[in-house]
């Protein structure tokens, strides 16, 4: 049994609109590395770690703090 909530009701191709709003909606993170190395020296390393998700999806992810009044 899956988790996954299809995104359409599957006698229809899903569109790329339809894609990157369920995306954006539930929010997507990307994380690699990358080290180059010469004779057992690692010389550059290269972290990248990418969120993808709407503003919404990241207050409500409380990533983003929220917009009330300031003191």
């Amino acid at each position: 049994m899956s988790d996954r909530i299809p995104l359409t009701d599957g006698a229809q191709p899903a569109t790329l609109v339809d894609v990157l709003d369920r995306l954006l909606d539930t929010g997507v993170v990307a994380d690699g590395q990358i080290v180059l190395t010469v004779a057992g020296v690692d010389l550059v390393y290269l972290g990248v770690r990418a969120l993808l998700a709407s503003v919404d999806t990241a207050s409500r992810m409380t990533l983003l703090p929220s917009a009330g009044p300031q003191a």
